[in-house]
């Protein structure tokens, strides 16, 4: 359990993938279009998307010659019940463990 807590922290602490993490709420997406919308090199996504699959918070899956990623919501669970353990969270959903994120972290990767 602790590993696994250890892997989803770590994952979560980088900007890059926490607004991956928020683009795949929408939908499956390829990893080509993953890489889209950021200035980094196909290869440092790759390394991205392989610390969120090492985590558990998405699943990859090559469908013909493309590469998708999926979010895997529940791999999320774990930390929100550590976080409960805590007593100043009530259960929360995805959307609402991004907001605490932003709100505490702030969207500015600088930050």
């Amino acid at each position: 359990m602790s590993r696994h807590l250890d892997a989803v922290f770590a994952a979560l602490a980088d900007p890059t993938r926490r607004q991956i993490l928020s683009m795949l709420l929408e939908d499956d997406m390829a990893v080509t279009d993953v890489a889209e919308p950021f200035e980094m090199s196909l290869a440092a996504i790759s390394k991205h998307l392989g610390v969120l699959a090492e985590a558990g918070l998405i699943s990859q899956e090559k469908r013909g010659r493309v590469k998708w990623c999926k979010l895997e919501p529940d791999s999320l669970r774990s930390a929100s019940v550590w976080m409960q353990g805590f007593g100043q969270f009530e259960p929360i959903h995805l959307d609402a463990f991004e907001r605490f994120l932003e709100n505490e972290i702030g969207s500015d990767p600088e930050a």
